[in-house]
């Protein structure tokens, strides 16, 4: 438990974040109930900056650690599933697992917020967490204790159109009008969305990986989805919780692959009636608003033409010369 002494200090702490964060530029959007505000290039809603600045002030990285790193809505849920299948496959079963009674969110942690669940996870020996943060927000820690992470993205196009319906999903479980989705892409298209500019977040990561291939794994979404069993093999070897071949004999990838995939997670009650982060104002979510349909191209049903090619010429305009692409 904490002291006394170190709740003050974190309640002068957090006093001094509110404070800097009603300084910088803002703008109300998305249909949100708080408007955005945007810190060194980067647009977050308060709670999660306020998160950010926390973590990067008091987070201590252990060299164990594998952090799970991503934009919103490029496969978070399902990553946190695979490694935390995979890690814990010799203390559960796909009739014992966490998973079965939690979701993903809950069962892998926030670097940002849940501060005791990391504690207990530790304790258990799990050493998974997530964030959500750019790259250059990570606490120093995180670089200097050698931990591993492993960040996730996912076509753009994609990834607009789910956000876009997390949030539309979100406003009206809260009986708010989410804004139209057009209005909606020219944000995303101008890098005004949480955690945005997105080519900046995964460029971020793209760029690290290449100078620390041994410590930071990047994935694309889609290729995860094209061969799940051969990334889960490469995922695993990379978090130092190889397969044996023996396990591979026995179909142990395959089984983890099946019971993470997205028709089981989503079919499972605690995903289609729980809530998440309960109790906590604008932060509660549904979680069946996490589950929606997990497709590769899922854009062509919501995009117009011209949407989609003013998306892919924003995303060559943006990795040019990266040797990265989409």
């Amino acid at each position: 438990m904490e002291s006394h002494l170190e709740k003050q200090n974190g309640d002068v702490l957090q006093k001094s974040f509110k404070e800097m964060i009603s300084t910088l530029p803002k703008k109300s959007c998305w249909g949100l109930p708080e408007d955005q505000y945007q810190y060194q290039s980067f647009w977050f809603s308060p709670p999660f900056l306020q998160g950010a600045l926390s973590a990067q002030q008091q987070f201590q990285a252990q060299p164990t650690d594998i952090i799970l790193c991503s934009f919103p809505r490029t496969g978070t849920a399902w990553l946190k599933s695979l490694t935390f299948a995979t890690i814990t496959r010799t203390s559960y079963n796909d009739s014992t697992t966490p998973l079965l009674s939690k979701m993903p969110h809950d069962v892998v942690p926030y670097m940002e917020f849940d501060h005791a669940q990391i504690s207990i996870n530790r304790h258990l020996g799990i050493p998974l967490l997530a964030t959500h943060l750019p790259y250059s927000f990570l606490p120093r820690s995180i670089i200097d204790s050698g931990c591993k992470l492993i960040y996730i993205c996912r076509d753009p196009k994609d990834t607009f159109v789910s956000l876009y319906h997390f949030i539309a999903r979100h406003c009206n479980s809260r009986n708010t009008q989410p804004i139209q989705l057009d209005e909606a892409f020219e944000l995303f298209y101008e890098g005004i969305s949480s955690y945005g500019p997105y080519w900046d977040h995964v460029l971020g990561y793209w760029k690290a990986s290449l100078e620390r291939p041994d410590k930071l794994m990047f994935l694309k979404y889609e290729d995860l989805v094209e061969d799940t069993v051969l990334y889960l093999k490469k995922t695993a070897e990379f978090m130092g919780y190889p397969f044996s071949s023996e396990e591979q004999q026995q179909g142990v990838p395959e089984n983890i692959v099946k019971m993470c995939s997205f028709d089981n997670l989503s079919g499972l009650e605690v995903n289609k009636t729980g809530r998440h982060r309960e109790g906590k104002g604008n932060m509660e979510t549904e979680n069946n608003i996490f589950f929606r349909k997990g497709k590769v191209g899922d854009w062509k049903n919501y995009l117009t033409t011209e949407m989609a090619q003013r998306l892919d010429q924003r995303t060559l305009q943006q990795l040019s010369s990266s040797g990265l692409s989409l």
